[in-house]
Formats: C-alpha cells, structure tokens, sequence
C-alpha cells in the first residue's frame, strides 16, 4: 500500500540550497558543439523544478491536487562560460524569496569542469507565480502557505509602480496597420505568429520557453531582414552570434491560438562588439494592443577556429550597418 504524501509546505522550498548534476539537451548544439542561450536557460528551468520537487512540491502535485501551474514568469541569465555537446553542469539552486514578495525567488549557479578547474558558467535569477486553474473545474484550496504567491492571471502579481500590463489603442486592427503601428520610428523588424500548442502548457497558455524560443527566432528573422542571416556569416566568414545574456518577463497571459505580435528593436551597439535588442510580445484584444511580455537579449559575434574552439570578434562595418540600419521590411 503505498503511503500517502506528506502535507506541502514551503519551509524547504524558501530555505533549502538544491544541487542538481543536469546535462544540455542535444538539440542544443547547432553550430559545431556549441549549446545555444536557449537550452542553457532551459537547464536552469530544470533546476528550477528539481528543487520544487525536492522541495515536497513537484509541478505536478500542486496541478493535479491543487489546480496550481507553475510558471516561470521572470529569468535573467548571464552566460559566462560556453557549454558544450555532452557537459555535466552542476546546478546550485538558492532560494531568494522576500517576506513581501508574491513570486517565488531563486538565484541559480551552473557551473561546468574545465581542464580540471570547475568553472562558474551560468548566473540566472527566477521568478515563480503559481496560477490557479480556471480551464478545468475548481480544485481545492491550496495549502496557506502557498497561498501569497497564487495568481488568478499572470502578471497580477506586479506591485503598484512595477512594469504592468500595457495597452495601445489601434485605430485599424488589420495586420499590417498593427505591424506598422509597431515599427514605425525604430530600428525593429515585427512579425504575426499564431500561437501553437507546443508552446503552451496548463491547456491553455504559452510558457516561457515559448518566449525564450521566440526570443531566439525574433534574431534570426531580423538578421535575415538585414542581409547579414546566420547562415549568410558562416558562409561568407565562419561568423557565430553569441548570447552573453538575456531575459524574459511575462507581464500577461497569451492564449493558445492568438494571434501574437512580436516585435526586435536594436536598442544599442556597444563598442562594436556587442549589441543589445529588446523583445517585445503584443496580442490585439478589443481593439488594443496588450504587452504579455518583454525580453532583452544581447549578442556578439565569434569566429569559429576549429571544431570545438571559437573566438571574439568585432564587428565590421557590413554587420554594423545592418544592425543599425533602415528597416528593411516586416
């Protein structure tokens, strides 16, 4: 007969230090054996939802028995070493959680081996809401502990003053006014998506690895606008792009099957070695634009020496007049 778990409490989830031994998915290595931003902020998820589950509160217990989805709603990540194709990240989970806050904190560490030094990769801060479902039928009470950090709609978890849901009026809510009302005066490039489900989870809404997959497409849709694709500077010279650091914000729920608006404006180059873009995601309710959430990213180049080294490089003036050019088209 098997025993029944223990009441959920956050005693450890708010105290206790998790390490976990996580390894990037193969999907990852695109160029060469180089993982991208995108599966590294992947690994620090999943240290993410070792610790909930270490913690006496997986993901999903507190769906199935208290109709609570766990969203990351926040990640800041700075990448300070590069993974590679079959590495052995060390993951360290810090809880970080203020006595006023409404989302749950965590500072977390991946840290990688290196010519027998163990080497600090990756510093990322999470934020964690846990929405109360509203798709299926109510669920019971959760426990009362949890209760400061359960959200009826993402994003309601902004105190007064802190970035909040957005609108903008559109006077013509047809396509092209709405990507024209989204570029008009910046260096951006904006297209139309409609949201698919494997973006989505809890039945219903897109996660954040949505907005981190779509942070990742925003760069490679808005070079090839530019002239300057991917492909275009490996071909011509080896070229790579790199991610030092970026972050995602959810500021409101996007639905499956909306229409999503996303927008990549070049916001600045810094000494022609690095620049940083900034994401932002829109859908069209009622005749409004609404912010559901915003991203900065930044990027360099590197040039690919061998099969597993690369190296820095500054930007010639070809890249930098795409990045700071005239749109080219949406």
């Amino acid at each position: 007969m098997t025993a029944a778990a223990p009441p959920m409490s956050t005693k450890a989830l708010l105290t206790d230090v998790t390490t976990v031994r996580l390894r990037p998915r193969y999907e990852g290595s695109n160029i060469c054996t180089w993982i991208g931003f995108k599966h590294v902020n992947y690994l620090v998820e999943e240290a993410v939802l070792v610790h909930f589950a270490d913690s006496g509160a997986p993901a999903r217990r507190l769906y199935e028995e208290h109709g609570l989805g766990l969203d990351i709603v926040a990640l800041e990540t700075r990448i300070l070493h590069a993974f590679h194709m079959d590495d052995v990240a060390e993951a360290e989970v810090v809880p970080d959680t203020e006595d006023d806050d409404r989302t749950l904190g965590f500072r977390v560490t991946l840290r990688v081996e290196r010519d027998g030094s163990v080497l600090k990769a990756v510093a990322a801060k999470v934020r964690v809401s846990l929405r109360a479902d509203t798709y299926l039928p109510e669920a019971g009470e959760p426990p009362a502990e949890f209760a400061p950090f359960v959200v009826d709609r993402l994003g309601a978890e902004a105190r007064p003053g802190e970035l909040a849901p957005v609108r903008m009026v559109l006077a013509d809510g047809d396509e092209a006014a709405v990507l024209a009302s989204l570029t008009a005066g910046r260096n951006a490039y904006a297209w139309k998506w409609n949201i698919p489900y494997p973006y989505c989870h809890f039945t219903e809404r897109l996660q954040m690895s949505g907005y981190l997959r779509l942070l990742e497409e925003a760069k490679d849709r808005f070079v090839l606008d530019r002239g300057i694709s991917i492909k275009t500077l490996l071909d011509d010279r080896k070229w790579i792009p790199v991610v030092p650091q970026s972050s995602v914000r959810v500021i409101d729920e996007a639905v499956m099957e909306e229409d999503l608006y996303s927008v990549y404006t070049v916001e600045e180059i810094f000494k022609d070695l690095t620049y940083t873009a900034r994401m932002d995601c829109f859908v069209v309710r009622d005749g409004a634009l609404t912010l559901t959430a915003t991203g900065r990213i930044t990027h360099g180049y590197a040039v690919i020496d061998s099969r597993s080294d690369w190296r820095l490089v500054p930007f010639d003036r070809r890249v930098l007049d795409a990045l700071g050019g005239e749109q080219s088209g949406t």
